[in-house]
């Protein structure tokens, strides 16, 4: 199905050139869509991702023995957890750097924490897209499956950047995360690597992908749906449930 991830790759990467121009988005303060989108992301995570982490933890068991990362055969959802956090500091650092810019007629954070910001989504794309190619799909429509949660929350985090960052992400983030899709594909589809690898890169993007979808959905100005969110995330549940 190389072929086919192929093809959605290049769905990713028109997302992030093209998703501003989506006039769902254009609804202020907050479109319902973004909410329906975190919910489907959400379930995506718990009902694919997590379960799928459990399964590389038995596959792990012997592989890594006498390695420094022994440690993974156990705990791998450690990793999960280190996600969450680097996102988490990543949006605590932004908003500290806004916070210091306040008297400017555009707060928004310094140059030096944007390229951060920016460089450490890249690597978050290079992941969902090498994933895209790398995850074992029973069939086209389970890919289809993952196209779907990853490009609804790449719309999300789209939204979310192009507020905090304003110009500078359409002049150059925009552009550095299509870029990451292409690499992080290219890389899934000609570079042969370990099965430990890809169970780490699941993990990561779990744990990024819970708290990017939260940090979009609690804070009070972004005026979320709450019932947009249970919507999609019980019909996307019942779409992996039952097909």
């Amino acid at each position: 199905m190389l072929g086919l991830s192929f093809i959605f790759a290049i769905g990713f990467v028109l997302i992030h050139l093209f998703s501003k121009r989506l006039k769902l988005l254009k609804v202020l303060p907050r479109s319902r869509f973004l909410s329906v989108a975190g919910g489907i992301s959400v379930a995506y995570v718990f009902l694919h991702l997590l379960p799928e982490l459990s399964i590389f933890q038995d596959e792990l068991q012997g592989e890594l023995e006498n390695s420094g990362l022994q440690f993974l055969e156990n705990h791998i959802y450690v990793i999960a957890m280190a996600g969450l956090v680097i996102f988490y500091a990543l949006e605590h650092s932004v908003k500290t750097s806004k916070k210091k810019n306040k008297h400017a007629d555009q707060p928004k954070a310094a140059t030096g924490v944007f390229w951060v910001h920016i460089v450490t989504f890249a690597l978050y794309n290079s992941v969902i897209s090498y994933l895209l190619v790398r995850e074992e799909y029973g069939d086209p429509l389970g890919m289809f499956l993952f196209f779907i949660a990853m490009g609804v929350h790449f719309i999300t985090n789209d939204k979310g950047l192009r507020a905090t960052h304003q110009e500078e992400y359409d002049r150059y983030g925009r552009w550095l995360l299509a870029a990451a899709i292409l690499v992080g594909w290219a890389t899934g589809a000609f570079a042969d690597v370990h099965e430990w690898i890809i169970s780490v890169l699941t993990a990561f993007l779990a744990g990024g992908v819970i708290l990017n979808v939260l940090k979009e959905e609690l804070p009070e100005e972004r005026e979320s749906s709450l019932v947009s969110f249970c919507v999609g995330l019980t019909s996307y549940s019942i779409l992996l449930l039952f097909l």
